[in-house]
């Protein structure tokens, strides 16, 4: 043990008391002036290490012991923020941030006030989030600043080059971080565009995001030297399928194909070949368009427009399924039993032919006795009959594993040709999709278990049990609603979440309870170890079915290629792909929360936008969240807008922490989650993209004499 670690050793031993200098070196026996420096050149490392800390008194202490952690600052609009470890969120008023800004990594310390409540200010950032913002240029009596679209707490931004651009008043730029501190110095890297134009709001949020639409040089020249139709030479080790019948199912506005299925019934068996292109053929590891695929991590669906990962040459062009052409691709065929089960599967090169590009429109149509669409596809019906009928097998089999189908709401925000938002309406889930969805999970489960047999490096999709204490969150919220929770909370299963689901279906808080426990959950990440999926209760899960969308999906195809096609056996090779697969897993992941994120903040600005042109409309919705600020009411279309405790004057309300709940005092009038309501649009800004309610009060009823 060096003396570094002895030391840590020592405070650790004595971490109820503390030790002050003298008592550390006369524990370790310091014996000359040039030990003691060293011993206090240890000392200060080990602090800046944050692993020790010292109190008023300078004794030295493990700095959990005094209270210090690590974690993500989250920072609220209205100024205050969360530091969120793995186990717990802290409070942190807005005059503790320090020079803390959102998503930033923090040291910061912790207390517990003499009234319970906890809190903590910033000490330290440990690794700055923010490193691009987009706002507007304002130009007043010639002089201009910059003005940020995000509220950038406690912070005054100067930006040090608008002479090197020819700006006009309310132009968007994209600006860079120079230099931190109370003073951000930046400077502009991009001219976006004038503020009022269309699309240049959803691009701001994508550059601010470093979603990039463009591609680099490098990547356009590499796409040139691809060839755009399969040479003969390719089609050597493959599988030729092409005589096969094969469609794709994907929606209307679909232009990477990327998944192509066929099936077959022999006797009781259904054998079912889920084909996916084979980018990783065109797309080769360590090239310009593979670093810059590895970059994005995925494509990005926005209101008006996609941010491919693979250029379009690729994504539309030759990696495409199209009908009635030469497709390279990797097959799944597996041979499913009545139960559900994969009774024997193979995965191959092959090379296939789609015969149709269907839709999920046309496919439910079939399925619901169109006889237009029967009658449009005649040699399609018994396929899609088959199709169904595996489907409803393969669902079963999941469900009986305990599967939770969420069924959330999902918005699909229809725009203009100026991208103005039209209408709002929800997305359809029919047949069509739910038997893609199938499929594409059971090719998924098999392939991952393929791999983890072979035990060979891999990109696997995780999704871990529900943590305990949002857990217990989460169960109040459903006894508010009615609904108990049957069995404990430390060892969760998906069945009992899909259980208290099947007993919601059907009632007017249904969506509202499906959110929560969605909210309740890990969330799913990629890791180079299986480790099973909870929502969809396997224990082998990977992603194999969009590589043209999805990095992870590529890597798989690569590792396939690599130690089963071409059958690489070198220990130390394996050894450093499964190091890089960690690697790449967590850049994946990031680049997957990104891209949500961004979508996300494009929907809620859309929506307010929409919203903007309904101020003073009423609507029936649902109350979908309470804080102790007021409520959140979602209208039947999704729209989520705040109705502020302030606006609530029928009574001076309280927030029931138990029942999660706002109480009126003299009143007793309640309002919880799931829970009708009426409401009018007060106020709707696209910019900060909030909604307000306000409450519609019911009149009272006159007593007849």
């Amino acid at each position: 043990m060096n003396m570094k670690e002895k030391v840590l050793d020592l405070i650790k031993t004595n971490n109820d008391c503390g030790l002050n200098v003298k008592q550390i070196s006369e524990v370790i026996d310091m014996e000359d002036s040039s030990s003691f420096t060293q011993l206090l050149k240890i000392l200060n490392e080990l602090e800046g290490e944050h692993l020790i800390a010292r109190d008023e008194r300078e004794r030295y202490f493990t700095s959990d012991q005094l209270g210090y952690v690590q974690g993500t600052l989250r920072v609220n609009q209205k100024g205050y923020g969360f530091v969120e470890t793995e186990e717990e969120s802290y409070y942190i008023g807005k005059t503790n941030l320090g020079l803390g800004m959102d998503k930033d990594e923090v040291y910061a310390r912790v207390w517990t006030n003499n009234d319970g409540s906890v809190e903590g200010e910033v000490v330290e950032v440990l690794k700055h989030s923010i490193e691009k913002i987009v706002g507007v240029v304002k130009i007043k009596e010639g002089r201009k600043y910059f003005l940020s679209d995000t509220n950038i707490i406690n912070k005054k931004i100067k930006v040090t080059n608008f002479d090197d651009f020819k700006l006009v008043n309310d132009t968007k730029v994209l600006v860079k971080i120079d230099h931190y501190g109370p003073v951000l110095k930046c400077h502009i890297e991009k001219e976006i565009g004038y503020k009022y134009d269309p699309g240049v709001d959803i691009l701001s949020i994508l550059l601010e995001r470093d979603i990039q639409p463009e591609f680099n040089e490098r990547v356009k020249a590499q796409v040139q030297e691809i060839e755009e139709t399969i040479q003969e030479d390719e089609l050597k080790n493959r599988v030729d399928l092409r005589t096969l019948l094969t469609i794709t199912v994907d929606g209307e506005d679909a232009r990477d194909l990327d998944d192509a299925i066929s099936i077959e019934k022999i006797g009781n068996v259904y054998r079912l070949y889920v084909h996916i292109a084979d980018v990783s053929h065109y797309v080769i590891a360590g090239s310009p368009i593979d670093r810059e695929a590895y970059k994005r991590g995925t494509s990005v669906y926005v209101v008006d427009r996609v941010v491919p990962m693979l250029p379009h040459a690729l994504c539309n062009g030759i990696c495409s399924l199209n009908p009635n052409v030469d497709r390279l691709a990797l097959t799944c065929m597996m041979e499913i039993d009545r139960k559900g089960n994969v009774e024997n599967y193979r995965i191959f090169p092959s090379i296939i032919k789609s015969d149709e590009r269907m839709t999920y429109t046309a496919v439910n149509a079939i399925l619901a006795g169109d006889k237009k669409m029967q009658k449009k596809y005649p040699h399609l019906l018994q396929m899609c009959v088959d199709m169904k009928a595996l489907s409803n097998i393969i669902r079963r089999r999941r469900e009986n594993l305990g599967a939770i189908d969420f069924d959330t709401r999902e918005a699909k925000i229809i725009v203009d040709e100026k991208g103005k938002p039209k209408d709002i309406v929800l997305r359809e889930r029919g047949e069509g999709e739910r038997i893609i969805e199938d499929f594409m999970i059971a090719a998924n489960e098999t392939v991952a278990s393929y791999m983890k047999w072979l035990d060979i490096p891999s990109m696997y999709r995780t999704h871990e049990s529900p943590d305990p204490k949002k857990m217990r969150d989460f169960v109040k919220v459903a006894k508010s609603l009615g609904y108990n929770f049957q069995g404990g909370i430390q060892n969760v299963y998906p069945k009992q979440l899909q259980s208290m689901l099947n007993d919601a279906r059907g009632h007017d808080d249904y969506f509202v309870l499906s959110s929560f426990m969605l909210r309740s959950m890990q969330k799913a990440r990629y890791e180079n170890r299986c480790t099973g999926h909870f929502g969809l209760a396997l224990k082998d899960y990977l992603h194999f079915t969009s590589p043209i969308r999805r990095y992870p999906d590529l890597v798989v195809h690569r590792m396939l290629r690599k130690y089963v096609f071409e059958h690489c056996d070198d220990v130390n090779t394996m050894k450093k792909d499964e190091e890089w697969c960690e690697e790449a897993a967590i850049q994946a992941s990031e680049m997957e929360r990104n891209a949500i994120e961004a979508e996300r903040e494009v929907d809620d600005m859309k929506k307010a936008e929409y919203m903007e042109k309904h101020v003073g409309e009423i609507y029936d919705g649902v109350i979908s969240g309470i804080m102790r600020f007021g409520m959140f009411v979602e209208l039947e279309n999704t729209v989520e807008g705040l109705v502020h405790i302030s606006t609530m004057d029928e009574d001076y309300f309280h927030y029931d922490d138990v029942m999660r709940a706002l109480v009126g005092e003299h009143t007793a009038k309640v309002y919880k989650m799931g829970q009708k309501v009426r409401v009018k649009c007060v106020a709707a800004n696209r910019f900060e993209r909030e909604i307000d309610f306000e409450l519609i009060k019911k009149k009272k009823s006159r007593r007849k004499r």
